[in-house]
């Protein structure tokens, strides 16, 4: 295959992960509002997701290309840039169990008000969720494109494994988004949003991305991409994870979570040939 028709492949099978990320905001557009719990529950889900990532994938990297120092380095840059950012951000923390306390006290107005911030919140955590799985599918995107170079059989099966991993993926953006909203059309474009990073990747590694930018820094901006992840993933999201499904609860949707994204990068993994890497 001449380098068109390369590009051309790799944008198909990258699609075919985006369009993945849509699927399964699907279900969360096909389905009636969702209750407080199964939100909480999700939002565990997706941390677990996040943090899996941030961990076990962005600055596990980090610390195997530039060493134990540089990589913490550059994964504590992230967290403390974030943790200078987060006090800028207005962030309502009031639990959804107090929201009938407070409409006895304040009527019907005090209620609406708090809802109005719990709401908020939850669509500041489906963002953080947008974001942070665009980042994730955005080297997903670059992965593919040198999978279908090496080979078609290669650049499918890193495809298929993708898409099938981008499905909750999608659930995870989608849902916070629709319940923050109401709206079904914000939440699905949001989470397909995330999901077309993956074929982005593909354009940029393949017409923009600049040959000469030093490997070490890429990985080291990819470290503190990491610690930025995992810093929203504690202070953002898990705290309403605790508020909606309570704390046992929202454990075991983390750890569900992790076991999950760990699994779909080992697969993930074992698709691409021994010298190349996600």
């Amino acid at each position: 295959m001449d380098s068109q028709s390369q590009v051309a492949v790799a944008l198909a099978l990258s699609l075919l992960g985006g369009l993945s990320t849509s699927f399964g905001a699907l279900f969360v557009v096909i389905n009636p509002a969702p209750n407080l719990k199964m939100l909480g529950l999700l939002q565990g889900f997706a941390a677990g997701l996040m943090l899996s990532i941030s961990f076990f994938d962005l600055a596990h990297n980090a610390l195997n290309s530039l060493g134990f120092l540089k990589g913490n380095l550059w994964f504590f840059a992230g967290v403390v840039f974030f943790g200078v950012v987060a006090n800028f951000i207005p962030e309502p923390t009031l639990a959804p169990a107090s929201s009938d306390k407070s409409r006895k006290k304040n009527g019907d107005g005090g209620g609406k008000d708090i809802m109005k911030k719990h709401r908020r919140q939850v669509l500041f955590s489906g963002i953080i969720t947008a974001v942070g799985i665009s980042l994730h599918n955005f080297p997903e995107g670059m992965a593919v494109f040198l999978g279908s170079i090496k080979g078609l059989r290669v650049g499918l099966n890193l495809a298929l494994a993708i898409a099938l991993h981008n499905i909750p993926e999608g659930v995870a953006v989608a849902l916070p988004v629709y319940f923050a909203t109401e709206s079904k059309w914000q939440a699905f474009k949001l989470a397909s949003l995330s999901g077309f990073a993956e074929p982005l990747g593909v354009i940029i590694v393949a017409y923009l991305f600049p040959s000469s930018l030093d490997p070490e820094i890429l990985e080291g901006l990819l470290g503190s991409v990491g610690g930025v992840m995992a810093f929203l993933t504690l202070h953002e999201m898990l705290p309403l994870a605790f508020d909606y499904a309570g704390q046992k609860q929202s454990v075991k949707a983390v750890f569900f979570g992790m076991a999950f994204m760990s699994a779909s990068l080992y697969f993930l993994s074992i698709s691409l040939p021994e010298d190349m890497s996600l």
